[in-house]
C-alpha cells in the first residue's frame, strides 16, 4: 500500500472509530470494539472499501500505534482519543514523576487559570518524553511542552491509565500540577 493510501485508511478508521461510529452506521461495544468484518462492509457501503490487507497494514505501520486488533484478529479498536462514550478498561497505573503535555502559546493563559482538561476528548493525553509532546503540539503551530508532575497528582489521589500505545491519560490537570512550560 502506497503512503497516501496508508494515511487516508489511518485517517478513516481515526474517524470512525474514534470520534463517528455511527455516520458509517458500525456500533462500538462498551469497549470500543466492532468486528473487522462489519468495519470493513460498513467502510465499503459508504464508498471508502478497505481490505483486510490494508487494515492490517494500518494497524502494523501506523507510527503512533492508534489501532489495535485483538488477540484473534477479528476485532479493531482506537487505542486512545475517543469522543464518542468507551471505557477502554485499562488498569490504573503509577505514572512516573514526570509526564509532558504539548500544547501552543495561545492556549497557555486558560491551562494555568484551569488546567489540563480533554476538552472533547475522554482525558488528558500525556506522554512519557518531551520529543513526543513537542510533536503533539506542533500539530497547532509553534509548540510548547509543558511538565505535569505526575507523580505528585497520583499521590494526591488522581487516577493515572496508560494506553495500548504507551499514552497516559488522566482525567484532567488541575493547574497547580503543571510545572512548567518550553518551546
Amino acid at each position: 500500500m502506497d503512503e497516501q493510501r496508508l494515511i487516508r485508511v489511518s485517517k478513516y478508521l481515526s474517524r470512525h472509530l474514534r470520534h463517528r461510529p455511527e455516520r458509517i452506521g458500525i456500533r462500538l461495544d462498551e469497549h470500543g470494539w466492532v468486528a473487522v468484518p462489519e468495519l470493513l462492509r460498513a467502510a465499503a457501503r459508504h464508498g471508502f472499501p478497505i481490505e483486510r490487507a490494508e487494515l492490517e497494514t494500518a494497524v502494523a505501520a501506523n507510527d503512533k500505534r492508534r489501532f489495535a486488533l485483538d488477540a484473534r484478529t477479528d476485532r479493531i479498536r482506537a487505542q486512545q482519543g475517543h469522543s464518542v462514550p468507551v471505557d477502554l478498561d485499562l488498569p490504573p497505573r503509577e505514572p512516573p514523576a514526570f509526564l509532558f503535555h504539548g500544547t501552543v502559546a495561545r492556549f497557555l493563559p486558560a491551562i494555568h487559570r484551569e488546567g489540563l482538561r480533554p476538552m472533547g476528548r475522554h482525558a488528558v493525553h500525556l506522554s512519557t518524553d518531551r520529543d513526543t509532546a513537542l510533536r503533539v503540539g506542533a500539530r497547532r503551530g509553534r509548540a510548547v511542552v509543558l511538565t505535569i508532575r505526575s507523580g505528585e497528582m497520583h499521590r494526591d489521589g488522581h487516577v493515572f491509565q496508560l494506553s495500548g500505545n504507551g499514552v497516559w491519560l488522566v482525567a484532567a490537570v488541575p493547574p497547580g500540577y503543571v510545572a512548567g512550560d518550553r518551546s
